[in-house]
Parts: C-alpha cells; structure tokens; sequence
C-alpha cells in the first residue's frame, strides 16, 4: 500500500563512522521529487559514543518513535540479524541485513544489495555470459554479490578471499541452494583465464584505500568487469578494464538500485531509480 503523501516518513542509517553517507541526500531528494515528509538521520554510533550492545536498544527506540525502518551498515550487518523478529530467505543466506521495516510491531530484515548488483550488472553489461565468473571478497558486500550471481544463472562463481575458511563458508552456503557451483579459491590469477566476467568486492580502490584485489595484467578484451566500489567511480579497476577493452559496471548502480529497493520498502512508493541516479552522480561531482 503507497503511503500517502502527507504522512511523515522518518527512517534511519544505523552504522559506526558514518559521516560521509551519501544515503540521507540520495534518499531524501528523492522524497522531496515525489511529494513526500521524508527524512533519513544518521544514527552513526561513533559519534553518539554507542558500542555495538546499544543495537537492540536503538532498534527498539526507533520502533518507538515511529520509525519506518532503517539501513543498517557495518560494522551490524550481521549482529542485527538476531534482534529481528523475521529475516527474509535472501538475507538469511547471505547472512547480512541492511534493510529493516518497522510493520505491524515486527521489525523485518531484507538485503537489498544482491538485487542492487544483479540490476546494475543488467543494465550496464546487457547480455553478458554469466556462466564462469570470478568474484574478489567474501566479505558482506561479497557474499550479497555471489547471492546475485546464482541466481542469476551463473554455473560456477570462483569466491576468492585472503580469508580462505570465510570463501569456504560463503560457498557452503550457496552450494545448498542447489543453483551453481560455487568454489573457494585463494590464488585469483589462477582462475582468470577463462572466466567470463570477474567482480571487485572488496574496498581495494575506493578513496584512501589503492590498488586492486582483482590481478589486472590478467584482464582479457573478451571479459567483463564490475566493481562495487563507487566512490571513486572509476577506480583501478574500471580504468584497466576500459584500457584492455573489457565492458564493465561501475558501483555507482549498484547503490542507487539498492537504495531505490530500500525507499521503497520503507515508503510503499516505487522511486524513480534513474533521478536517483543522476542525483547521486551530481553528488559525486560528475
């Protein structure tokens, strides 16, 4: 049910050193462009001096107080998971919730980052091959984009991780979905020559962290590249797969189309994802 415009929305980021958050502007523009009483606050716990045992408690002042919901960002993705009175199949196998909606006295868990990769990937690489894909970290945002990928169709997701038991896990997992092989690896350049696409999931390459997890003089003209990282949106990666000819997704998508799953989710409102879009690269100085 659409909420109706003159209701007051209030939703939350939950997270620690949070400040830089582009989630409060991209969500609340987008409230103002459809006429609603929008407003997302940052909740960052470093900054209100919490440690990770005020969760529980945070969560049930927010109820309190009427909160539609919040995002949840690290380090609680997955500490959250057991204050919740329901966590959706997708998030349970992914074992990270970064959505929850107040509804009826529940507080319901979701993960909106798998469906902000599978939709970003579609519509920046339509029609690549999915059936051999190397995916770089096992880490939250990694295990999101491997839940992605099986569903999606793809038949065999090489998962490398410097953590190897983590890669291992996160395989297990996905394995009992009966949906693709997946298999840990921890030498990355040893699966990249014939894989189809190959996928940055760790922070290597955002602002302040250089380099690339994904081995570059590896890159083939006839793969695809993606990468979750979005600011910079041309990261190491992005720029070595544009010089060897590779086609390629940025992580700018991603977090809008995940964004736009969440607003909706708190709203009943179906966001106009391709406004959001250009919103967020304004933002980005682009």
């Amino acid at each position: 049910m659409a909420t109706p415009s003159n209701a007051r929305i209030i939703v939350g980021l939950i997270g620690a050193g949070i400040g830089g958050s582009k989630s409060p502007a991209l969500h609340e523009e987008e409230g103002r462009a459809l006429g609603l009483q929008y407003r997302y606050q940052l909740l960052d716990f470093n900054d209100l001096g919490l440690d990770g045992g005020a969760l529980a408690d945070v969560l049930k002042a927010m109820k309190l107080l009427g909160y539609a919901g919040c995002n949840v960002t690290v380090p609680h993705k997955l500490s959250v998971m057991p204050l919740l009175d329901v966590v959706s199949e997708d998030a349970q196998v992914i074992q990270a919730v970064n959505t929850v909606v107040f509804k009826d006295g529940k507080a319901i868990g979701h993960n909106t980052d798998w469906i902000g990769f599978a939709e970003s990937l579609k519509l920046q690489c339509p029609g690549v091959p999915l059936s051999e894909v190397a995916l770089f970290g096992a880490g939250g945002a990694g295990a999101a984009v491997a839940y992605a990928m099986v569903k999606m169709g793809t038949k065999r997701l090489y998962i490398v991780d410097e953590q190897s038991a983590r890669a291992a896990d996160l395989a297990a997992r996905l394995n009992a979905l009966g949906m693709g092989e997946c298999v840990p690896v921890t030498d990355g350049a040893a699966v990249m020559t014939n894989v189809d696409g190959v996928i940055n999931a760790t922070p290597l390459g955002m602002q302040g962290v250089p380099g690339s997890a994904v081995p570059l003089q590896h890159l083939r003209p006839a793969m695809w590249v993606a990468d979750v990282v979005y600011f910079p949106l041309e990261t190491e990666l992005i720029l070595a797969a544009k010089s060897a000819g590779c086609r390629y997704a940025t992580g700018g998508d991603m977090v809008v189309l995940q964004a736009a799953r969440g607003f909706e989710l708190f709203t009943g409102v179906k966001p106009d994802a391709a406004r959001m879009g250009r919103h967020l690269q304004v933002m980005l100085g682009r």
